[in-house]
């Protein structure tokens, strides 16, 4: 049988049939206590392996093109659980620059406490990266797109280095999602996602999720049973539910911030938009070799003569001012206050995110209702001279 479309997996993959009812949906398993007597594998929710968890994990290894996946109660459970399963006291990592503010901050706090040392590189400079190279280097760690600049990483270049090293490649596809990019078919070994954005994609529920080898995995296994980072049934159950529709919901996204960065590009408000699939973007080539859609993510500058950020945002009819993304309602914050804002205005500044930088990701609406709403909020701002 030829392999299945992503659409189909999202419906089909990992399905599980109740032997009794034969429903077609998965029933939920809330027991917390399982028999142990006369079964294969003990089974048991820190473990990781009860019937939910099982499910949702198997459809997201089909998903990803990886050996096998586990979900985690958040996408800072995978990340902090790759992190510790992977690095000893003694060890070297290298972390790209431009990383999601929880990452940041993450390694900033935690890292040195257990004697890790790390470094922050420009991810798509080899030569910056060969450059902080250690002999006790044991990871490369990157997103792409990146949160909130949109830019993408090299992930064939960064699996070579990692390779060539005997280290472990990791990439948060979160932006992406696994309708988009799959880092597994460019060498990468590690997969991570936080599910509350696309993979949960209501708004309505908190987990992530690690994709990778099954030797991998084994490590990583070991490390979350010990930090209880596991997800409950009545959530994977939601999660199961999210993931049949993630295909039709990303690829109406993806259209969708398309013609909104299109329409940004041209408004002389704007000084600035990133999104992968425009043209204009610096890594436009990049975007089509390696990803096969351009995400329901973007970013954009105001210009400099405009003051009233707050006021702009508050003049929105359609989108909403919040923190998260990747729902069927399209959400937009500013990153200096919400996802970057526990880095100081220097290390923003440096990163280049400025106080008028927004993020927005795009919901399943009518694009032409929400550049409708982009317009009128806009024309309702003062304009310095």
């Amino acid at each position: 049988m030829k392999k299945k479309s992503k659409a189909t997996d999202c419906v089909h993959a990992g399905k599980f049939i109740d032997p009794i009812t034969k429903g077609m949906v998965t029933p939920i398993y809330p027991s917390t206590s399982y028999d142990y007597i006369n079964t294969e594998i003990q089974a048991y929710p820190r473990y990781f392996n009860t019937p939910n968890q099982k499910v949702v994990s198997e459809k997201l290894a089909i998903l990803e093109h990886g050996e096998t996946a586990m979900v985690l109660s958040s996408g800072m459970a995978a990340i902090s659980t790759v992190l510790f399963a992977l690095l000893r006291n003694g060890d070297h990592a290298i972390f790209q620059k431009d990383l999601y503010g929880g990452t940041y901050h993450a390694i900033l706090v935690e890292m040195e406490k257990f004697g890790i040392s790390y470094s922050f590189v420009d991810i798509n400079n080899e030569n910056s990266i060969l450059e902080e190279f250690k002999s006790n280097t044991r990871l490369i760690y990157c997103e792409t797109p990146s949160n909130p600049l949109m830019k993408l990483t090299d992930l064939k270049m960064v699996s070579a280095i990692a390779k060539d090293s005997n280290i472990a490649s990791v990439v948060d596809n979160t932006f992406a999602s696994p309708i988009n990019q799959n880092p597994i078919d460019f060498g990468c070994d590690v997969v991570i996602h936080s599910g509350t954005k696309y993979l949960g994609g209501h708004s309505d529920i908190c987990c992530g999720a690690i994709i990778s080898s099954h030797e991998l995995m084994k490590l990583f296994w070991g490390t979350a049973i010990h930090f209880g980072g596991s997800l409950n049934a009545e959530t994977c159950s939601l999660l199961e539910r999210s993931l049949k529709t993630l295909a039709l919901r990303v690829e109406k996204q993806s259209q969708n911030a398309l013609e909104i960065s299109k329409y940004l590009e041209k408004n002389t408000l704007i000084k600035k938009v990133n999104y992968p699939g425009l043209p204009s973007h610096p890594q436009y080539d990049l975007a089509m070799n390696q990803m096969s859609g351009y995400g329901g993510m973007l970013s954009f500058e105001l210009n400099a003569n405009i003051n009233e950020v707050d006021k702009f945002l508050e003049n929105l009819k359609i989108f909403h001012t919040a923190m998260s993304l990747g729902g069927v309602d399209s959400i937009i914050s500013t990153p200096a206050k919400t996802s970057h804002s526990k880095m100081t205005a220097r290390q923003r500044e440096e990163a280049g995110i400025s106080d008028k930088l927004l993020r927005a990701s795009i919901g399943i609406e009518d694009s032409r209702d929400l550049i409708e709403d982009i317009d009128q909020a806009l024309s309702r701002i003062k304009v310095l001279v």
